[in-house]
């Protein structure tokens, strides 16, 4: 084995391209403690304040992506995307990296394609269960492809995926024993039926809309809701309805103690993006998905439909969510042998260890 792999990871953009890369990068120096990892992201984007206050390096590409609804806007792009893939091969003649890692996101792209152009081997992670075009058209140049869904094949070719998982955060997943422990920060009770409504940390207007508009049959019911509202609706929503609305309601913008919080739900409500329906799996909770419309080739349902067909969680259109989502949570929770049947199921799907397993993969590469 190489003791001193130089290995490039990049992509980024949100939380759930940034989040996998660093566990790669953390479970690569497990492994290996002599390696060194450089990043790439795209500046101005998140990755270049979360990556180093992770302890790595970072390198900016100025790339962005297709601006929908918008020629106007798109018209410098492929200056862009040139310039990009002209900066990542200096960056890879400069840093000689044995193998290069792709997760996701603007930066991804012109990395891997300059690593392809170099000859450097390297492994793309798709964290969806639909591939976005950039991916796809990489694929076949790819050493190796992880991916976190079955059925990958459709998309890339079969002799070189590994069903892998996606990296979850171990301390947001470890809920065993503390149920009454996350009631309890949260002011509630731990005997009454819990509903836990996230949609990350930016939040989700739909979801925050159906919970507003049937607060009251909530209440009515005698059940209590965990409402993480997210920063950009936060405000609003304390001013319209006070922090202190009722017993039964706690308003939060983010959720600091997330795996309390997972603990203390009887049934969670969440968009569907992948790295929360790897997390999803793991606490082994009853599910309602509501995908969010507003991304890449209606990614997030397809995510939610892998779960759906395996009878591992409910999906709620966002067209309908606003009239129907609080009725179905309230049904739900009244029937605990369906609870009962998600929960199992859900457990199914869940991969542990898919940052150690992934970095594995890249050192294989490296000794190739």
């Amino acid at each position: 084995m190489n003791n001193f792999p130089k290995i490039i990871i990049s992509g980024g953009g949100t939380g759930g391209h940034i989040f996998p890369a660093v566990a790669i990068a953390n479970a690569l120096k497990s492994i290996s403690p002599n390696c060194e990892i450089l990043f790439v992201g795209a500046i101005g984007r998140m990755e270049m304040e979360k990556v180093p206050a992770a302890g790595y390096k970072i390198e900016g590409l100025n790339i962005s992506g297709i601006q929908r609804g918008s020629i106007l806007k798109n018209l410098g792009l492929p200056f862009k995307v040139l310039s990009s893939v002209r900066k990542a091969m200096k960056l890879i003649d400069e840093f000689k990296p044995d193998a290069v890692v792709g997760v996701g996101g603007y930066a991804s792209g012109p990395l891997l394609y300059a690593a392809k152009l170099k000859g450097i081997p390297y492994l793309i992670q798709e964290q969806n269960s639909y591939a976005g075009i950039t991916n796809k058209m990489l694929g076949k140049g790819a050493a190796k492809i992880c991916v976190a869904f079955e059925g990958m094949e459709q998309f890339f070719p079969a002799d070189k995926i590994t069903l892998t998982g996606n990296p979850v955060r171990e301390n947001i997943v470890d809920i065993k024993g503390k149920h009454h422990a996350g009631a309890e920060l949260l002011k509630l009770d731990p005997l009454k039926k819990i509903i836990l409504v996230t949609g990350g940390s930016l939040g989700a207007g739909t979801l925050n809309k159906s919970i507003e508009k049937h607060l009251p049959e909530i209440i009515a019911a005698d059940v209590q809701v965990v409402w993480q509202t997210g920063k950009y609706y936060y405000n609003s929503i304390v001013e319209r309805l006070t922090l202190n609305y009722h017993p039964n309601v706690v308003i939060l913008e983010f959720l600091n103690k997330m795996d309390l919080a997972y603990a203390a739900a009887d049934l969670v409500i969440s968009r569907a993006g992948a790295g929360t329906i790897a997390e999803l799996c793991l606490v082994q909770k009853p599910v309602i998905l509501v995908p969010s419309p507003n991304v890449a080739e209606d990614h997030q349902t397809k995510n939610a439909l892998a779960l759906v067909k395996n009878d591992a969680a409910v999906l709620i259109a966002d067209r309908s969510a606003e009239d129907t989502l609080v009725a179905e949570a309230l049904k739900l929770l009244k029937n605990k042998e369906r609870c009962e049947v998600l929960s199992e199921n859900i457990g199914k799907m869940a991969y542990r260890d898919a940052d150690t397993v992934i970095a594995d993969e890249v050192l294989k590469l490296v000794d190739k």
